[in-house]
């Protein structure tokens, strides 16, 4: 999932993060290598291009949103532990909530600002670590005509390099909104070349949020078009037309 931090209203410092604690480390350390052997049970997981992720220091992840798997699919395969920006509506579920919660994800509230979402992202960003993003907000045709500024933001307060990611397989031709893709079917999941971004401190202003966003957007759509070339892949396409993607 993707924010909208308010950007452009000048401050002396960043965010202070006193008191705010990194988001659980210890699922995405040592309980991925057995969800990736469950997964791959069921489909056919393919990553490509790992060598574009840095192996050190901070990293943002952004990737094409198309199927509910997505999220899961980015946190457990990606070669570096991500803690992902979440629709907090799935934090409200009894236990995949406390799940969520323990394997590190960050739950975010998608109708307004979230401070709470963006400190915790900087705190993992700060102490160099990846999280992930949707710049595209929700699901959908996942080809970022729709692009919000979450992941320029985040780059600029922090100094990451963002990491274009590409998913393809995990949503099929015509399926819905929740639908999977069926058993054994491929998914490719293509790293991009990383897009350096220089830390910009306060005050930062919602123009420069906004170019660096473009800059993004059009990097991201490049790597995008090399991985369904190097794929031999499509996108899936809208959603269907009679579904309203929340």
């Amino acid at each position: 999932m993707s924010t909208s931090p308010h950007a452009g209203t000048p401050r002396t410092e960043l965010p202070v993060l006193d008191g705010v604690p990194h988001p659980s480390r210890w699922a995405l350390y040592h309980i991925n290598v057995y969800a990736r052997w469950l997964i791959r049970r069921r489909f056919d997981v393919r990553l490509h291009e790992t060598a574009n992720i840095p192996e050190t220091g901070p990293v943002v992840f952004a990737s094409n949103h198309v199927g509910i798997i997505d999220g899961p699919l980015l946190a457990i395969f990606t070669p570096r532990p991500v803690h992902a920006l979440t629709k907090s509506e799935m934090f409200e579920h009894w236990f995949l909530g406390p799940f969520l919660r323990w394997a590190g994800q960050i739950p975010l509230y998608r109708f307004g600002s979230d401070p709470a979402a963006v400190k915790l992202a900087l705190r993992v960003l700060r102490e160099g670590n990846a999280m992930g993003i949707y710049p595209e907000g929700t699901r959908g045709a996942g080809d970022l005509v729709r692009f919000n500024r979450g992941a320029a933001y985040f780059a600029l307060a922090s100094g990451a390099v963002v990491v274009p990611v590409t998913m393809l397989g995990s949503r099929e031709p015509g399926g819905g909104i929740s639908s999977l893709p069926r058993k054994g079917a491929r998914i490719d999941i293509v790293y991009g070349e990383p897009f350096a971004v220089e830390r910009v401190g306060w005050p930062r202003t919602r123009e420069q949020v906004g170019l660096v966003s473009g800059l993004i957007q059009k990097h991201m759509q490049v790597q995008q078009d090399h991985a369904l070339a190097l794929t031999g892949r499509e996108l899936p396409g809208p959603l269907p037309s009679e579904e309203n993607n929340d």
